[in-house]
């Protein structure tokens, strides 16, 4: 599967620990990434400043479901399913 532009997703539903530019703690889940354009596209894509964690994502049916609305669900869920207690 292929990302669908303009999702940001995973821009917004899961936490991220790495430092981001503008972001140096990170993001808590639920909270739009500094770096994500209006039009749901990553300022940061192909450039050194990504996260690795962001550049190892892959896009797959199982986390991103059939649109955007059900990766935010899908990708919230994997993040509490997952989550550090």
């Amino acid at each position: 599967m292929k990302c669908r532009e303009g999702c940001g997703a995973c821009c917004i539903a899961p936490s991220i620990s790495s430092p981001i530019p503008g972001m140096p703690n990170g993001k808590p889940a639920g909270e739009r990434c500094l770096q994500l354009s209006v039009d749901n596209l990553c300022q940061l894509f192909g450039r050194p400043e990504r996260p690795a964690v962001c550049g190892a994502f892959d896009a797959d049916p199982e986390v991103c479901g059939n649109s955007r609305e059900e990766a935010i669900t899908m990708l919230g869920w994997w993040e509490q399913a997952t989550a550090v207690a």
